[in-house]
């Protein structure tokens, strides 16, 4: 198939949610013929088909439907796979050399223009890779980078696309930085805000998240049209995706198993991350001994619930499996523990903390190997338990618990 390109379709922040897939892929497939097709990072990780499948099927998708994709923090080691290193682009990476990591720009003709698409990373979301995953690697301040590779390459090009994984706000900055970009696909932030938002000629836009939506560009005039739009429901597949929808229902019934009944207070709801990651704190600090616990709120995230935990429940909400560690308090933190907090909530989100205040004798926490890795002093020594083992008993009772007490009420 020869294919006229005239939009840019982009995603963003799919981690791995393939509830849905039916509707995406069909519509990827289609819009395809005439559009270049991009992601703007975290494809990977977030749901039970990545913890089962190991990016088997994001790495499937992504070869089949896309063209060119910014790297993002989450799946950070699979854009180094020889097939997905070579459809991405990054403008702001480089390795202990200063040698970058992916290709800078690619000039791809859409619409009969010539149209410059290039990425960045954000240094928030950088820094949010696990450390042992980005070592040797090193980012620059995307403003920067930008200008240096629109300067290198603009007598190649008529139009400039961005791809960020920064977040809406930080692209909003970018925008009025780098007033030569024509787009910038925003990414990273999950927030309600999608755009398109302009910024002096700038247009600043997101596609919805999870699997949900997209966001396009196509030349109008001397500019670009920009909009947001949703996968339409559909229940048709195309016959050359049929085995990898195979492999993707596959996976969903094993996702369907039930673990128990829901407790109170988070039956029927949005899962409130904050009360939970607070109970599971509390229940830490009392049942394993730890001088303090601390926990960071995206390590899980918001699902709703039923009345019945499934498998696919657990792994959606705590997506990452972070094992729980014991880990000693930096050495210049050991007088400031305001500090050290202010640190980590700088860098990783809202905490759940037990106790609070922290005792002034706590030099050693429980927490995620994610936080004693890349924000503290290391791990001493495994707690034994992961935090999804944690999230499942303070969220569900199992079913023959759940059958005793029903029984025992009704005595």
């Amino acid at each position: 198939m020869t294919r006229q390109l005239q939009r840019i379709t982009a995603t963003t922040d799919v981690h791995s949610s393939f509830d849905r897939a039916t509707s995406m892929l069909a519509y990827l497939h289609a819009a395809r013929a005439q559009s270049l097709m991009v992601d703007c990072g975290d494809f990977f990780e977030g749901t039970g088909f990545y913890r089962f499948g190991q990016g088997q099927i994001e790495r499937e998708v992504l070869t089949s439907l896309y063209d060119l994709l910014a790297p993002g923090n989450h799946g950070w080691p699979h854009y180094f796979e020889p097939q997905l290193h070579a459809m991405t682009v990054c403008a702001n990476t480089a390795d202990g050399s200063g040698r970058p990591l992916f290709d800078r720009v690619r000039i791809e003709r859409i619409g009969g223009r010539r149209v410059a698409v290039t990425a960045v990373i954000g240094l928030q979301a950088f820094n949010a890779i696990p450390a042992n995953q980005r070592t040797g690697h090193h980012v620059t301040d995307p403003t920067q980078a930008l200008r240096e590779v629109m300067l290198e390459h603009h007598h190649r090009a008529d139009a400039w696309m961005v791809l960020s994984h920064s977040g809406f706000d930080e692209d909003l900055k970018l925008a009025a930085a780098c007033p030569f970009a024509d787009v910038i696909f925003a990414g990273h932030c999950h927030s309600d805000t999608y755009g398109p938002v302009p910024v002096g000629d700038t247009l600043v836009v997101k596609g919805h998240e999870l699997g949900v939506g997209y966001a396009t560009a196509e030349p109008v005039g001397a500019g670009w049209a920009v909009r947001v739009g949703a996968f339409p429901d559909t229940s048709l597949i195309p016959e050359d995706l049929a085995l990898l929808q195979e492999k993707i229902a596959l996976i969903g019934n094993t996702l369907g198993s039930r673990l128990g009944i829901v407790n109170e207070p988070y039956l029927n709801t949005l899962l409130d991350r904050r009360l939970l990651l607070g109970e599971i704190a509390t229940r830490l600090h009392t049942g394993l001994g730890a001088d303090a616990v601390i926990l960071n709120e995206t390590a899980l995230r918001p699902v709703p619930l039923g009345d019945v935990l499934t498998l696919g429940d657990l792994l959606a909400i705590e997506p990452f499996g972070n094992q729980l560690v014991h880990a000693f308090f930096p050495d210049d933190q050991s007088e400031d523990d305001a500090k050290l907090l202010a640190h980590l909530v700088e860098h990783v989100g809202p905490l759940a903390v037990a106790p609070t205040p922290l005792p002034p004798t706590a030099r050693i926490v429980l927490t995620t190997d994610y936080i004693a890795d890349t924000y503290l002093c290391g791990r001493t020594h495994q707690a034994g338990l992961r935090l999804g083992q944690a999230v499942r008993s303070v969220l569900a009772a199992p079913f023959a618990d759940a059958a005793d007490a029903l029984q025992g009420g009704a005595q």
